[in-house]
Parts: C-alpha cells; sequence; structure tokens
C-alpha cells in the first residue's frame, strides 16, 4: 500500500467523520423539533425520585442523540435554578445511558454478508428523506424527512469511516503499531483525547466499532477506547459550565467525576479479572463469548452494560458526589441575591431549542406576576399613603426592566436557531409584544405610585367611596388577570372569552368611576387637590387591562397549527 493509498485512506476517514457529525447534527435537531411538545414537558417532571431523573435523561437523550445537548440542557436548567443539583446529577446518569443507543443502531448498520449489507439498506435512508423534505409542504412532513436523512448519513458516514479501516488494516505497520498498544491506561487516554478534540463520544465509539470490526484493533482494545470515549464527552459540558454560574459548574464536575468513577471501576475490575486468570479471562473474551461472531454487537453490548453498571453503582452515592463538589467548588463569599436575573432561562438552553421555548414562556409568567405584584403595592400605597414597600416596588421594577431587555435578546438568539418548529417560531414572534404588555403594566403601576406621592405632598386622600370602587377595580382586575394568564399559560380559549368578559366590565366600571368622582366633587365629597389623580388612577387600570387581554389573546395566532 503506497503513499497515495495512505493518504485517500485518511481522507476517507475524515470525510465519514465529517459526514457522521452532520448527521447526527441533522438527526438530533429535527428529533428535538419532531418531539418538542414532550420534550419540553419532560425536563420539567424531574423530581426527588433518583430513578424518574434517570429514566428522563435516558429517554431525553435517546430521543434527540445527543449526550452532549441532555448535559448542556441540564447545565442551564440547574444555571436558572430550575433543578437541583442531585436531580441534574440523575439526568445525567440517564443521558449516559441513552447515548448507548447510537452504539446500538451503529452495530446493527454493519451487519451483511453476501447480500445486501444492513448500512446499504440504511444509507438509502438518505435519499428517501432528502426527497421527502424537498417536495413535502407540511413541515411536519419536512421535519420527518430531515430525520430519515440524518438517519441514512450516519451509515453514509459509517460505510466511509469503514471501508478506510479496511485500507488501514492491509497496512502491517498500523496493525503492528496498534496492536503494540496495549495498555488499558494509554487506550482509554487516546479515546478520551480524541472524542474531546471531535466533541462526539458517538463518532468515537463508531470509530472504535469500524476498527474491531475490520480487524484494526481487538475487542479488548476497542472496550478501553470506548471507555476513553466517555471521559472526553465531558468536554461539552464543561465548555458549557465555564461560563456560567457556581451550580452549573457543579454540574459539569459531577458529569466528568460520574465518567471517571466508571471507568477507574472497570479498570480496575478489568486488572482483577487478568491477574486471578493469568490473561485467559478479560472484558473481550466475556463478550465473545456472549454474542459470538458478531465483533460489532460485542462492543455495542459492552458500552450499554458499561453505562448501566456505573449508574448503578453511582446512583446510591448521589448525594455524598453532590457534597464533594459543593466542596471543591464552595461559594463566593459575596453573594447578591437581589442582582436581577433570568430565572427560567439561560443560554445553554440554545443548544435544545424546543425546551428552551417552554422555559421562556415561564419566563414571561413569572413576570407578569412581577408587575401584578407591583401594581397591588401601588394601590396599598395610594389608597392608604402608607410607603413601606416602596422600596420593594423599585427593586422589583428594575427587575421587570431587566427581564424585558434581557429576555428579548434571548428570544432573538433562540428565533434564529434550525431546530425551531413552525409552531414554535409563531409563538416566538408573539413574545416580543407580550414581553411590552407586561412591562407597560409595570409602568402604569410606577405611574400610580407617583400619584400617591404627590397626594401625600398635598397631605389628602381619597373618600371613602373612592376607596370602595378602587378595592372593587382592583378585584376585577386580579381575575382578568387570572384569566388571561390560564389563557395564556394553557391555551385555553374559553379562559381568554371569560377575560374578555372581564375586560368589558372594567371599561364600563372605569368609566362609572368617573362619573361617580366628578358628582362626589361637585357634593365637596372629594377634594379638589387629588381628583386628577383618581381620574388618572381609573384610566392607567383600564389601560393594564387592555395589556392582559393583549396576553391573552396572543394564543389565536397558535389556534390553526399542529
Amino acid at each position: 500500500m503506497g503513499t497515495t493509498a495512505v493518504i485517500s485512506a485518511i481522507l476517507t476517514l475524515l470525510a465519514g467523520i465529517g459526514i457522521f457529525l452532520i448527521a447526527c447534527q441533522m438527526m438530533s435537531s429535527n428529533l428535538e423539533a419532531a418531539s418538542s411538545e414532550r420534550l419540553k414537558h419532560m425536563f420539567a417532571k424531574a423530581s426527588k425520585s433518583k430513578l424518574l431523573g434517570v429514566g428522563i435523561g435516558t429517554l431525553g437523550t435517546a430521543a434527540i442523540q445527543s449526550s452532549g445537548a441532555t448535559t448542556v440542557m441540564t447545565i442551564g436548567f440547574v444555571n436558572a435554578g430550575i433543578i437541583s443539583l442531585s436531580q441534574a446529577a440523575t439526568i445525567i446518569y440517564g443521558a449516559n445511558i441513552g447515548t448507548t443507543v447510537t452504539a446500538q443502531i451503529v452495530a446493527l448498520g454493519m451487519f451483511g454478508g453476501g447480500g445486501i449489507s444492513t448500512s446499504v439498506i440504511f444509507s438509502a435512508f438518505a435519499g428517501m428523506g432528502a426527497f421527502l423534505s424537498m417536495f413535502s409542504k407540511k413541515s411536519s412532513w419536512k421535519t420527518m424527512g430531515g430525520i430519515l436523512t440524518g438517519f441514512g448519513m450516519l451509515f453514509v458516514g459509517l460505510s466511509l469511516m469503514s471501508g478506510s479501516m479496511e485500507d488501514f488494516a492491509n497496512l502491517d505497520s498500523v496493525k503492528t503499531f496498534l496492536a503494540s498498544i496495549g495498555s488499558p491506561i494509554l487506550l482509554v487516554v487516546l479515546g478520551a483525547i480524541f472524542t474531546a478534540i471531535i466533541q462526539s463520544s458517538s463518532v468515537m465509539t463508531s470509530i472504535a466499532l469500524a476498527m474491531v470490526v475490520t480487524g484494526l484493533v481487538s475487542l479488548e482494545q476497542g472496550i478501553y477506547l470506548t471507555m476513553g470515549s466517555n471521559i472526553g464527552s465531558c468536554v461539552v459540558a464543561i465548555i458549557a459550565g465555564i461560563t456560567s454560574s457556581k451550580n452549573a459548574k457543579r454540574t459539569a464536575l459531577i458529569h466528568l467525576i460520574f465518567n471517571c468513577a466508571g471507568v477507574i471501576l472497570f479498570m480496575l475490575v478489568g486488572w482483577i479479572l487478568k491477574l486471578s486468570t493469568g490473561g485467559s479471562l478479560n472484558f473481550g473474551t466475556i463478550f465473545e463469548t456472549a454474542f459470538p461472531g458478531a465483533p460489532q454487537t460485542q462492543l455495542a453490548m459492552f458500552h450499554t452494560f458499561f453505562n448501566v453498571i456505573t449508574v448503578i453503582c453511582i446512583l446510591p452515592l448521589t448525594d455524598l458526589l453532590v457534597r464533594t463538589v459543593v466542596r471543591l467548588i464552595p461559594d463566593s463569599s459575596v453573594v447578591n441575591p437581589d442582582e436581577p436575573r433570568l430565572h427560567y432561562v439561560d443560554e445553554n438552553m440554545l443548544k435544545t431549542p424546543p425546551v428552551a421555548v417552554q422555559q421562556t414562556k415561564q419566563e414571561i409568567i413569572r413576570m407578569s406576576t412581577l408587575a401584578m405584584e407591583n401594581f397591588n403595592r401601588a394601590l396599598y400605597m395610594v389608597s392608604t399613603l402608607t410607603f413601606n414597600e416602596k422600596e420593594k416596588f423599585e427593586k422589583t421594577e428594575d427587575e421587570i426592566n431587566f427581564i424585558n431587555r434581557a429576555l428579548v435578546d434571548f428570544v432573538v438568539k433562540l428565533s434564529e436557531h434550525k431546530g425551531i418548529s413552525e409552531r414554535d417560531h409563531v409563538y416566538l414572534a408573539t413574545t416580543y409584544r407580550t414581553v411590552r404588555d407586561i412591562e407597560r403594566i409595570g409602568d402604569y403601576a410606577e405611574n400610580i405610585l407617583e400619584y400617591s406621592e404627590a397626594m401625600e405632598n398635598v397631605g389628602k386622600g381619597f373618600s371613602e367611596d373612592a376607596l370602595e370602587e378602587i378595592n372593587a377595580l382592583q378585584v376585577m382586575i386580579t381575575d382578568l388577570y387570572n384569566f388571561a394568564m390560564k389563557a395564556y399559560e394553557d391555551e385555553d380559549f374559553h379562559a381568554l372569552d371569560q377575560a374578555n368578559e372581564v375586560e368589558e366590565k372594567v371599561d364600563d366600571f372605569t368609566k362609572m368611576m368617573e362619573d361617580h368622582h366628578i358628582k362626589r366633587l361637585s357634593e365637596g365629597i372629594c377634594s379638589p387637590e387629588v381628583g386628577s389623580q383618581y381620574l388618572s388612577l381609573s384610566s392607567n387600570t383600564e389601560r393594564i387591562a387592555d395589556h392582559l387581554v393583549n396576553v391573552a389573546k396572543t394564543i389565536r395566532s397558535l389556534k390553526n397549527i399542529k
């Protein structure tokens, strides 16, 4: 085999890796879009149940075919304070099990004798998916086409990698060199380094499978290369955690410790097996006996076995692991809990758009809660001329303004992501106005606070009749808010109708308030010094009602989109 053939084999390997990586990305993004609704709710169900966390991580990763995406998303949840470190740890455990599905699929595609191989059959899905994507008008069919194209391209890339491995297998120098690497530690390090470079354990595992099938390395060597890929896969999580909160850094460290612990455990068991049997028994001989004549299945099954056993061993030690990483990455001595921040979204969530969309809605709901809290505080201060909650009001107003800016920036970035379904695109387009509507509610509450300060300056308040009307109006606005947010959160059109009915009552009531106030002024019941403040208060509150209904009405845009 000449120099030209060697260069050709190397280029073929690079081409295979490139196609495989693109296929993984294509499959992952389209699977996310297809299962967006399930993904949105799945990760919100993480609870104190460790097994549930493992199940969520496993199913989520199997669904989107990316343990890196699941881990980064989990780091985003921790950074946003949605889940605890313990919950995040169990999800990461499950992600390691879920990622073994890729190896099983790749192993399945390597079967084939004298007839058509499964790899060729599966590769044909790339063409079928491409035609479906190009000629379908429905977004759901285009998404399905993307999934099929990515699935088929996995095996196109795999075929190129396998072909290059066969070329390398014909080189005695290459086989001699690889055969000389018998140290498990060195093989683990090589697997970790290569995985860290390409940031995909799936590619490293697939290359190991191809090397084992072509006889370029033994099953035992492939096993240790695969173990190393688990450590190398932590690079994605570490990068995501570096620029995030302390808890996010701790989550990345948990991922690293978990994977390293599994490798150390299995290397220790492998060493004991070799020592106690004089080298006649190792992981390779065990899986060769269990799955004879199918080296690809032998390595894929070890990969699954390795991750499942590691989870079983580490799961009971989760609390200890969490305490350890908290000690290793302690909290800063200076913490400002009052500093405004987004509670439900995080830059890391851009890696998993469907979940980011759901969390965006939660952030908007939280923003609306803050705006209503300030509205009620303002009414309290204007009714009692008591200002003990003024500082809290101002902090909340600052937080509302911060969310307005930060959330819009986040939505702009999220909207540019390719892994967004048509429905989510439409929803995100409505969020700009929704956020503005809620921010305006905060501004009107601030106006009401200013009216109370003006009344304090002249030393006069509202009459008892006026206060009774303000209390009645506050009850109406509270009812309207509850209906509007139920409509917005649950896409409940009955609640939207109820919100519209209450908003009409608010319009009539504020008109009545103005008429009553003018009558009280003429009768001398109300003071002229506070007359303008009362009329402005009723006008501002009526506009708050309009903005609440605007928030609820956004669900109309989603009515006919599946």
